[in-house]
């Protein structure tokens, strides 16, 4: 496994990370809100990628990569929100496999 070397110090973007929560509506069905699960320092960078229908289903597009360091409990489902952008997780990895960094792509809310 190559080793990524990534400059600490790039990971200067303050994050907030929220995570979905459900609430009963008394009707038999739910509410989603969001709220605040931690505060993360990250690099996020622009990536253009596309967005498709395709086999009945909307497939999601890619708009930002973030990196951020290893946080236990972070998943997809979840999002970032800085400045007023919502940035959903779609996916996310161990940079290098050694549980220092995590690469996560994420969409853009209203993009």
């Amino acid at each position: 496994m190559k080793l990524e070397y990534l400059d600490p110090g790039k990971l200067r973007t303050e994050l907030r990370v929220e995570r979905v929560a459900t609430v009963d509506d008394g009707a038999g069905g739910h509410e989603e809100t969001w709220e605040e699960w931690c505060v993360l320092f990250g690099q996020v960078e622009p990536v253009r990628a596309q967005s498709y229908f395709g086999a009945g289903q909307a497939h999601e597009r890619v708009t930002h990569r973030v990196v951020v360091r290893w946080r236990e409990g972070l998943r997809s489902g979840m999002r970032f929100v800085t400045d007023g952008r919502r940035l959903h997780i779609v996916t996310l990895r161990d940079l290098d496999q050694r549980g220092r960094y995590l690469m996560c792509e994420v969409r853009e809310e209203g993009q």
